[in-house]
This record gives structure tokens, C-alpha cells and sequence, in this order.
């Protein structure tokens, strides 16, 4: 048998133009060299760019370590000063008003980052698995969005909701947020990608519309889910024209407008200003470390394997 096998391999080599006898082909040595040399440059590239990332945010870690009258003398002090103090530290969180930003800014990018994911995954999945007349253009309309900056509608957006009185509340920062047309964008793009087997199979169990989208889809959607509620979460703690037009209470000022109004205030006080921007991009920083894994797999529409 073993002979049988050997034969009718040999037999497939000389159709194919290759000797039995000819040793299996191994890499070229300049292909190999030209392998090691392009990981080479890829690694000094990427410590390059890593490094002037890393620059402006090391320059502020240790500005805002130093007390506003040497950081006011310049760059010169700011680097030869070694003696850190945590005043700028102590005065903004001693303050109360940062816990208050804090506050706000979680309960807005919370409630929103929800809201968007349930109402952009419902929207998804009625265009991308169901079938009525206009499916196409409805989705087209939605796209359309994007192309209009988002600062062009602050005016209409303040107009309504002083008209229905939500001015001043978190709702006037949440409810203009909640129709992303991005999450809508991917979370079709993911349903898309679902086999239609499950739901086909759901179908003849006689599930609905809703069982099928809250007991198939959804389940399956979960990197997808967390990718956008933190996407979400994100942009609207980043977010500073809408609740500085929308927000006129100190109570309810969110991080980047307190911010604003810390630099204002504080003039030329840079460690303070740079202190309090490195405790409003905390929380992300943190977020980020935490849920990284889970936003790279919802992004790149990994959420099936095997």
C-alpha cells in the first residue's frame, strides 16, 4: 500500500514538472532578509509615532506636577523644576465642582451610550431583516446624515428644545445624541453578517419579529454592542458644543465645558489647566484599558468565530 501511495505521488510530481527526487522548496535567503528588514522598519516606525503620542501627554503629566509659578516662568523651568507637588491636584478635587462635572458628564454619556444602543440595533435590524417597500432609501436618508456636520444643527437643536422646555437638564444633552447614524451604520453592516439559518429556524418555532431580534440577534451582537455603548460613552463625555449651548447651570456643566471654564478662569495658572484636563481624560483612559479587547473585536466584526 505504502509503495502504491509512493508511486502515485511520484507519478503527480512528474505531471506537475517536478522530480521525485527534488528537495522541497525552502525560502530564498533574500527573501527571508527582506522580511527581517521590513518588521525592522515597522518597529521604528511604530516607537516613532508611539513616541510623539506619548510626548504632549508626558509634558502635561508633568506640568501639571509643578506649581503654577514655576510653569508660568516657561518650558525651561517647567523641565529643571524637581519638586512635584500635588497642589494643583488637591485645589481642583477639593473644589467640589469637579465632582459635580463628574457627575453630570456620567449620567449623560451613561444614558446616552444605552439609548443609542437600543434604538440604532432596532433600526438596524428592521432594514437589514426585514423586507418592506422603501427599505433601501429609508437607509439611504439615514446615511445622508453623516454628510451634515453635526455643529450646523446647535441652532435648531437649542430652538426645540427651549420650545419644549428641556433646556438645562440632562435630557437636552442625551436626546440630541441618541440618533447616531454610525452605530446604526455598523450594527447593519453586523446583522448583515448573521447567518439567516437561526433565524429562519426561529421562524418555524413561530417567534416573532421581537423574540427573534431579542433572543437571536442580540445575543449574538454582544462585542458588536459593547464596541458601540463604549464608542458612544466616548464621544458624548467629549462632547462640548452641545452642552455648552444647552447647559447654563454650573450644577449641570458636563467635564469639557467645566474645563472650558477652568481655563478661562484660571488664566495663567498651566498646572492647574493641565491638572484638570488630565483628571476629565481619566475616566476614558481607564475605560479604554478596561474594555479594549472587547472594542476591537465589536469594530472589526469578530463577534462569530469558528
Amino acid at each position: 500500500m505504502a509503495t502504491t501511495d509512493a508511486t502515485g505521488s511520484q507519478a503527480r510530481n512528474r505531471r506537475n514538472g517536478v522530480s521525485a527526487a527534488a528537495p522541497a522548496a525552502r525560502p530564498s535567503r533574500v527573501a527571508t532578509n527582506g522580511g527581517k528588514a521590513f518588521n525592522r522598519i515597522t518597529a521604528v516606525v511604530l516607537v516613532v509615532f508611539a513616541v510623539i503620542w506619548l510626548l504632549p501627554s508626558l509634558w502635561a503629566i508633568k506640568t501639571s506636577f509643578t506649581s503654577n509659578a514655576v510653569s508660568a516662568l516657561g518650558t525651561q523651568a517647567i523641565l529643571e523644576d524637581v519638586n512635584p507637588t500635588l497642589a494643583s491636584y488637591s485645589a481642583l478635587l477639593g473644589g467640589g465642582d469637579l465632582w459635580n462635572w463628574y457627575l453630570a458628564s456620567f449620567i449623560t454619556s451613561t444614558l446616552s451610550a444605552l439609548l443609542v444602543v437600543v434604538f440604532a440595533s432596532m433600526a438596524a435590524f428592521a432594514i437589514s431583516r426585514m423586507r418592506f417597500r422603501g427599505r433601501n432609501v429609508v437607509f439611504v436618508l439615514m446615511l445622508a446624515g453623516i454628510m451634515v456636520p453635526a455643529d450646523v444643527l446647535i441652532i435648531p437643536i437649542f430652538q426645540m428644545l427651549n420650545t419644549v422646555g428641556l433646556l438645562n437638564t440632562y435630557w437636552a444633552v442625551i436626546f440630541p445624541q441618541v440618533s447616531s447614524v454610525i452605530a446604526l451604520f455598523v450594527f447593519k453592516q453586523f446583522f448583515d453578517g448573521l447567518p439567516k439559518e437561526l433565524e429562519e429556524a426561529a421562524r418555524l418555532d413561530g417567534a416573532s419579529n421581537w423574540r427573534i431580534y431579542r433572543s437571536v440577534v442580540m445575543p449574538l451582537s454582544r462585542p458588536v454592542l459593547s464596541a458601540m455603548a463604549i464608542v458612544t460613552f466616548v464621544g458624548v463625555w467629549n462632547n462640548l458644543i452641545l452642552p455648552l449651548f444647552v447647559l447654563s447651570n454650573p450644577d449641570l456643566m458636563t467635564i469639557p465645558v467645566g474645563l472650558a471654564t477652568v481655563q478661562g478662569s484660571f488664566g495663567q495658572r498651566f498646572s492647574d489647566i493641565q491638572a484638570s484636563t488630565i483628571l476629565g481624560a481619566l475616566p476614558l483612559v481607564i475605560l479604554f484599558l478596561i474594555f479594549q479587547r472587547r472594542i476591537v473585536e465589536g469594530v472589526a466584526g469578530t463577534g462569530l468565530k469558528g
